[in-house]
């Protein structure tokens, strides 16, 4: 079995190819760019969003570690006092507590939803939070 080739058919279609790909290329060049571009900024936005936390962190720590050196203040200034005012020195102890407690939920509710807004950005990508990682091995399914 021959096959005959057409030579009034070959050059023009091997033309037509070339330009097909030649005007294809280009456009699958260019359409990498801006995917690249995305990858970049949500890498810093990742970048940026953990540092930010790490900041917050570092303030909340700070924050209760003046808390705790505030109440071991209160409480060394009760133990000295005499015993008919211990009581009333209790009563502030404890309103402090309650005070400090309810701030710090306020504070740890804040952050979760901030967490969970940062996590859903990222929704489609793999996950980078190990609460996330943990929610989808136990549910087995991704958002």
């Amino acid at each position: 079995m021959t096959i005959k080739l057409n030579k009034n058919l070959a050059i023009p279609t091997g033309l037509a190819l070339a330009m097909g790909l030649a005007a294809w290329s280009p456009s699958l060049a260019q359409s990498t760019e801006p995917a690249k571009a995305k990858k970049m900024t949500m890498e810093h936005s990742k970048t940026e969003h953990s540092r930010k936390m790490m900041d917050r962190c570092h303030d909340m720590m700070a924050t209760m570690k003046a808390q705790d050196a505030e109440l071991a203040a209160l409480v060394a200034s009760m133990n000295s006092a005499p015993k008919d005012s211990r009581v009333d020195l209790m009563a502030d102890i404890i309103t402090k507590l309650a005070d400090q407690r309810a701030a710090m939920h306020a504070r740890m509710a804040e952050m979760h939803m901030e967490m969970m807004k940062h996590m859903q950005m990222g929704e489609g990508a793999t996950p980078h939070h190990s609460m996330k990682k943990e929610m989808e091995k136990k549910t087995g399914e991704r958002p």
